[in-house]
This record gives C-alpha cells, structure tokens and sequence, in this order.
C-alpha cells in the first residue's frame, strides 16, 4: 500500500508543456527546421493511409489505387484546412476587421499550426474524387474505407498543438490541468503564471480514438455502404467538436444565430451534423440498386484481367469450331497449287479414287462433281 501511495506521489499533477517543439537540419545555405507540429501531422498521415490501405484492400480495390487517390487527396486537404483556418481566425492574417493590419505571409506558414478539419475534408473530398475517377473506383466506397482512418489521423495530429502549446481551454485545477510557459505568445493576459488550462487537445485525440473503435465495430455489425460510414463519422466528430471547441478560449470568429453568440466552429459543427445525419438517414432508407462493388460501371476488371478492360469480352475473337484446331483446318486443306492430297490423308490412301469414279479419276475433280469422297472435305475446316 505504502509503495502505490509513493507511486502516485511521483505521478504529476498536471500535463507539463513541451520544451522540445522541433529541430534544425544544417545546409549549405543555412538551416532547415523541422517543426514538431509538421511531425505530427504526418505521422497522423501515415497512421491514417495504413488503416484506410487495409480496409480499401479488404473490399476488392484494385492493387494501389490507394496511392492513386491520396496522391490527389492529401494536397488538397492541407490548402483546405489552411483556408478554412485562415477565413475562421482572420485577425492575424488581415487584421481585426479586415482592417488590413495583418500579415499575409503567415498564411502559408503552415508549421505555426492551423489546419482547418473541415476545409480538409471538403476539399480532400474533391481530390480524393479526382483520383477515384481516375483509378475507376467510387468515391462513395473509398470514403466509408477511409473514414476510420480520418479519425486516427485526426487524433495523431492533434498532439502537434501540444508541442506549439496552442488551441487550450479555459483554466481549471483538474490534475490532468495543462501547463502553459508563461512567456508563449497564446498564453492569456492578466492570468497569473502558474494557471492549468483544459488540454483540449487530449481530449479531442481521445474521443477520436474511441470513434475509430466505435466506427471499426459498427462497419463490422452493419457493413455499410455508399459513403454511409462517412457520415456517420462526420456526426460522431462533430458531436465531439461541439463541446471541445466551446472549451476553448483562442481567439476565433465569433458568429450570432438564434441569439446565440459563439465560435465559428462550434456552429459548423452543428450545421455539419444535422446534415450528416439527414443524409445517414436518407441513404439507410433507400435500398441497394447497385452491384456491392468499389468499381464505376463500365470499369470493373475483366476475369482475370486488369480494371477497365472489357467485363464480357466483346472484342475478343472466338473459335467458332472448338472441336477442330488451326492445325487441322490447314491440314484438311487441298493443295490448289500441285492438286495433291490432303495432308491428312494417309500416304498408302492417296491413290485410292473415291467411291462412285473410275481409277485414273482425279479425286478433286470428283469432289467437284457432286462425289462423295472418302477423304474429309475441303469445307469442314473452317478458318477463324
């Protein structure tokens, strides 16, 4: 007992800040930093593609189509979260109401943190439908593949506003309260020095992580399709957003409906939700029309071939007579040049005249009188 009391006198009472945020790589004409926030991003990004590969794999796409799309997806996700970042806390980029104060140069500094979630998606979604089209495959089931995956990558990420020490909440004395270094930029005015902060942060990687469970459980009991798991992770998150965001005490744009006042992001969260859900619901009821399959129609790989060739070989020329072979055919042929016999016929037949002439007859000639010959006639080997 004595030794689990010690244990737990050892154990922090809050969540210290990071002193490490980064590191520099020497060159030549000076210094690269590489950011811990960047690292994070993609380490999530990995995580992320890893279990969206095996799912895509698992539901018959083609061998790296995956690559295919993100190559698309992942670009546009990153200029989309910027822009919806820079457009929903504009203060700093163009001064406080648009006064035209602000620094334009920051916005694409994208290593000082600020990636907004849903430009990501709207605007991943647009390049992940590229790639789709590209690659022959839906972006209904490329979506319900990776929507786990966005939520692991999400909650990786996430870890990279600990290392700016960044996007926190409201005080508190929680003991998993979060220590802000009193000289940062973002810690609040006229807050004494030894103030813990909500570390949002960690709230929103766990709940992500608990929805990549629920979401990996429910597509296993239910099978969902045509982007219906998408939705559904569009309203778990931001079921989550909601109450985080609301947490949180940086700077953002403040929008009034309802006669309510509050943050940007809690409201498109909400309006997200509804939507998702409706659509959740709309989808559920409508009944399965479609082949369960990841290809567009008109793009689904042929037996044994590779996507989009020709599903029933309508082009393929076929043996009318799968009995007799090139060979035979050509071997049943007369030699029209000398008159001589058939090849197939046997050597010690040759001479034989056929049934119905006089010896000395030609056999040929025979045949074209109407005889019946005791050879294979010249029309029984069909060329192809």
């Amino acid at each position: 007992m004595q030794t689990i009391l010690q244990a737990a006198a050892l154990v922090p009472a809050s969540i210290p800040s990071p002193d490490w945020s980064g590191f520099d790589i020497p060159l030549p004409w000076g210094t690269l930093r590489i950011h811990a926030y960047a690292l994070c991003i993609l380490a999530g990004i990995v995580a992320g593609l890893w279990l969206t590969t095996v799912r895509w794999a698992k539901r018959g796409a083609p061998e790296g189509s995956v690559w295919d799309i993100v190559v698309w997806a992942i670009p546009f996700g990153i200029i989309g979260g910027r822009l919806y970042h820079v457009f929903s806390s504009p203060d700093a980029y163009f001064g406080p109401g648009f006064d035209g104060t602000g620094d334009l140069s920051l916005i694409p500094q994208i290593q000082r943190g600020g990636l907004g979630i849903w430009g990501a998606v709207v605007l991943g979604a647009v390049g992940a439908w590229i790639g789709c089209r590209r690659s022959g495959v839906k972006l209904s089931a490329f979506l319900d593949a990776a929507a786990p995956g966005l939520l692991l990558a999400q909650a990786i990420g996430r870890w990279g506003n600990w290392f700016n020490q960044e996007l926190f909440g409201g005080p508190t004395t929680l003991p998993w309260g979060l220590q802000i270094d009193a000289d940062n930029p973002n810690f609040p005015a006229g807050v004494p020095a030894d103030t813990l902060f909500h570390p949002t942060f960690l709230y929103e990687s766990l709940w992500n992580l608990a929805g990549v469970v629920l979401l990996l459980a429910l597509d296993r009991r239910f099978n969902f399709r045509r982007s219906r798991l998408f939705w559904l992770y569009a309203m778990y998150y931001t079921l989550g957003r909601v109450w985080i965001e609301a947490m949180r005490i940086d700077e953002a744009e403040q929008i009034s409906l309802f006669g309510l006042t509050t943050r940007l992001n809690v409201w498109t969260s909400i309006f997200v939700f509804v939507t998702a859900l409706v659509i959740f619901i709309l989808l559920g009821r409508k009944g399965r029309t479609e082949p369960d399959t990841v290809y567009l129609p008109g793009r689904e790989p042929a037996k044994g071939g590779a996507a989009g060739e020709l599903r029933d070989g309508a082009n393929d020329v076929r043996d009318p007579d799968p009995v007799v072979s090139d060979s035979e055919a050509r071997d049943n042929l007369p030699d029209n040049q000398s008159g001589s016999r058939p090849a197939s016929v046997p050597a010690d037949k040759a001479g034989a005249a056929p049934a119905g002439t006089t010896p000395g007859t030609d056999a040929t000639a025979a045949g074209h009188s109407g005889s019946t010959a005791t050879g294979t006639a010249p029309e029984a080997g069909t060329s192809k």
